[in-house]
């Protein structure tokens, strides 16, 4: 009888497993979608959408995401249907729970797919992936790429554990970065839980490596949430040192907590505050010899990682709002400035997600009479890199920029160097002052050491010392 009253319950109101599954898929996708979509019509999103959807609350996480993604693609081809059936009317305003929304739905399906049919005829295409890719394009693979937290693991052990389950390959320039096949979804596995691996882009994970701080140095994160670059510069520090990390918004403060937390970075002071606010003079900061800042932008080059173009406002193209664009760029350029100021500074790198001029090479151009001011000049990271900055002024070769479509994230670095920097011999490093004479004569004992440091700034600085002759990078 037992058995006979739970295969009934089975059969009749009851939902099995997958079923019971895919029903809650669909309400915690309902959460979220309403999140996402409030946020965008007001322009001020919580979060991204992957972060919303892999927050502690959603409990299936890989069906929500999924499910999310395929709603937003679908999103423009779902309203023009909607809107051409005429089935929003007074009674569809009742409909609020899921469910319910799911049966009103139902009993539509066959004026839904009708209207699609002559959907598909109006657009001249066959099939929904092509009235898709009308509105979004075609998706544009890229490889997941991972960061190695050396903190934690090396580099051939982590290749070697992931290798077990997946085709890795290790970058050719980041020595930290492995990559994996498009569409490796590693959220649940054990190296990214124990923070011995962070999933980061590539483009994202070069900003860091511009900077090069030294071990033992003290170093300022001037935007530093979510923290992935900021628990990068810990692990190219080998947690010696202090690492300032400074975040003005509170609700972004925990995430960065928990990002330093999973690193087990051991140097790294929080700071809740406005980097515009900070005295560069104040005895607290005067052993800053580097800074990272990574300003609020657009994030228009990191709109395909972070969904952004699945979003109502950037198929409608309200992206371009060259108002805010503006205002960020006003921004940026003040931060900029406001790092130049700090005595003890040598080196400054200015990084953003971001594709458009006005937020790069705008801003970077309109600084650096101001930075030649106080001794800094335009220094030319990972040379071997061929994509560099718009070619708008003089010295824009200096720049390094990242395709989107290439390297599947649109960002830009600018290194700022103090021109009295150090000049490195096989084991110490020697003052070099501004006179003529004495730069003259370091550069001649310099050629007879052999140059060997794979360091990007040294390499860059060896560069500098022996062959430059102008203010620009060669």
């Amino acid at each position: 009888m037992k058995k006979a009253k739970k295969s009934g319950e089975d059969n009749g109101g009851k939902l099995r497993g997958a079923e019971r599954s895919a029903y809650f898929a669909r309400r915690e996708t309902a959460k979220v979608l309403r999140v996402v979509l409030e946020g965008d019509a007001k322009r001020r999103a919580l979060a991204s959408i992957k972060s919303l959807v892999y927050q502690p609350s959603i409990r299936n996480k890989k069906a929500t995401f999924a499910l999310l993604c395929q709603t937003l693609k679908h999103l423009p081809i779902i309203k023009d249907v909607l809107q051409a059936a005429s089935i929003l009317n007074t009674k569809w305003k009742a409909v609020s729970l899921v469910g319910d929304a799911e049966k009103f739905l139902m009993r539509h399906q066959d004026a839904l797919r009708s209207t699609l049919k002559q959907l598909l005829l109006q657009r001249n295409v066959k099939t929904v992936k092509q009235l898709i890719d009308l509105h979004h394009g075609p998706d544009v693979s890229v490889p997941r790429y991972v960061r190695v937290n050396t903190l934690k693991l090396d580099v051939d052990s982590a290749f070697l554990e992931l290798k077990k389950q997946y085709s890795v390959q290790k970058d050719n320039l980041l020595p930290d970065l492995l990559i994996l096949p498009p569409g490796t979804d590693l959220h649940d596995h054990p190296l990214v839980k124990n923070g011995s691996i962070f999933m980061q882009g590539k483009a994202s994970s070069m900003a860091a490596p511009a900077l090069s701080p030294e071990p033992g140095w003290e170093v300022l994160d001037a935007c530093a949430a979510p923290g992935n670059k900021t628990v990068h510069l810990a692990a190219l520090m080998k947690s010696k040192g202090k690492i300032i990390a400074c975040e003005l918004q509170k609700e972004r403060i925990r995430r960065l907590k928990d990002t330093i937390k999973l690193s087990g970075a051991s140097n790294i002071q929080v700071l809740n505050g406005d980097f515009l606010s900070i005295n560069p003079e104040d005895p607290s900061y005067s052993k800053v010899k580097a800074i990272l800042l990574d300003p609020s932008c657009s994030g228009s080059g990191t709109a395909a990682s972070r969904l952004d173009h699945l979003l109502p406002s950037k198929a409608e193209g309200m992206d371009t709002d060259m108002g805010r664009l503006n205002k960020l760029a006003t921004f940026q350029r003040k931060a900029l400035q406001h790092a130049l100021l700090f005595p003890a500074v040598e080196r400054i790198v200015y990084s953003t997600c971001s594709i458009n001029q006005i937020e790069n090479e705008d801003v970077i151009k309109s600084v650096v009479p101001i930075a030649e001011s106080y001794g800094f000049q335009l220094a030319k990271p990972f040379p071997e890199w061929e994509c560099r900055g718009l070619p708008v002024f003089e010295g824009s070769e200096c720049l390094v920029r990242t395709d989107p479509a290439t390297h599947g994230e649109g960002f830009f670095i600018a290194l700022f160097a103090r021109k009295d920097a150090y000049l490195w011999s096989n084991k110490k490093e020697t003052r070099i002052s501004h006179s003529p004479s004495k730069i003259k004569n370091a550069r001649r004992k310099k050629k007879t050491i052999p140059f060997v440091s794979t360091n990007p700034f040294r390499m860059w600085l060896y560069d500098q010392l022996n062959y430059r002759s102008g203010r620009n990078c060669r």
